[in-house]
């Protein structure tokens, strides 16, 4: 028979604390995930758990119309279609080796610390690979030479071509935004999942834009997305921090901003975001280690235009 007294003399989550694992993981992946913006903004191709470096992405090509005329054979659409490959080349690790001293006698928010640091450095890394495609877009070249740098990105105040080698960055207007969109709109690039990715210097100047201020807070729970600020013309706009900054000859202080449909770039994620703890005897402490690995690619080379804006 049981004896004591009621409610006392249990293991609880005090005195058992030592046998309780910490969620370094789900610490580490909830820090990845609110710390993402542009990978929750474009194409998405499931490759976990699965083998191989290299997904092979059909490309279809559009077919057209023909009138029918009586009494003749209907045409038969005869496309050769084509193929985007995607290489899972890119595996990124954050570590740190915690000393059991450091460990008696430091803070339980050394912990979060180094959870919250490790998603925020993989997620700023998987977004600085997707911001480096948006060169690309247009027919630009990715990391192109010196004077070509960001040479098919756009002005943000129209359709004006960027030179990097004299800096003609203007900040961005409602014109502009207009100009833009009427470059996706000629390539028939679907009105819905588009999205306006800007630096925090061109946020100042969406603010002076009445069309920005007027529909800014139109959507449901959309809004609380990472890095969303509003909408401007049906188009979600977004804030990075990360966004590129140009590398050119004459200034390296211009920021590159990107207007683009989700189909225009692509992330595969081989392994996602994991997290594993191992005690090193010979250096008496535990070594933390998340990594990830995935692939980027450029999908549709029309679905998506840069711009540059001045630094301030």
């Amino acid at each position: 028979m049981a004896t004591g007294a009621i409610g006392t003399n249990h293991q609880t989550t005090t005195t058992g604390a030592n046998f309780i694992p910490e969620l370094w993981s789900d610490e580490t992946i909830a820090a990845y995930k609110s710390n993402l913006v542009v990978a929750n903004l474009v194409t998405r191709l499931n490759h976990k758990g699965k083998k191989g470096d290299t997904i092979h992405v059909p490309t279809p090509t559009r077919g057209s119309a023909t009138a029918k005329a009586a009494n003749t054979e209907v045409k038969i659409q005869g496309d050769t279609h084509g193929v985007t490959n995607l290489s899972i080349d890119k595996h990124y690790e954050y570590s740190v080796l915690i000393e059991d001293i450091t460990e008696v006698q430091a803070l339980s928010s050394l912990r979060k610390f180094y959870t919250d640091d490790a998603g925020y450095a993989l997620a700023k890394q998987v977004d600085t690979d997707l911001l480096t495609l948006t060169e690309g877009l247009q027919g630009g070249t990715v990391g192109g030479s010196t004077t070509a740098a960001w040479e098919k990105a756009y002005i943000g105040s129209g359709t004006t071509f960027y030179t990097g080698n004299s800096s003609n960055a203007a900040d961005i207007t409602d014109a502009g935004i207009r100009a833009m969109l009427l470059i996706l709109d000629n390539a028939d690039v679907p009105m819905d999942n588009r999205s306006l990715i800007i630096p925090p210097v061109a946020a100042n100047d969406l603010l002076g834009i009445n069309r920005f201020t007027e529909q800014q807070f139109i959507g449901s729970g959309d809004a609380i997305k990472t890095g969303k600020i509003g909408q401007i013309y049906g188009v979600d706009v977004y804030i990075s921090s990360n966004c590129p900054t140009t590398t050119t000859a004459s200034t390296a202080t211009d920021r590159v901003g990107v207007l683009m449909h989700k189909d225009a770039i692509a992330i595969a994620e081989q392994v996602g975001v994991r997290s594993q703890t191992q005690y090193k005897q010979e250096w008496l402490g535990d070594l933390f280690t998340s990594d990830t690995i995935y692939g980027v690619g450029e999908m549709r080379n029309n679905a998506g235009l840069a711009f540059v804006v001045p630094a301030a």
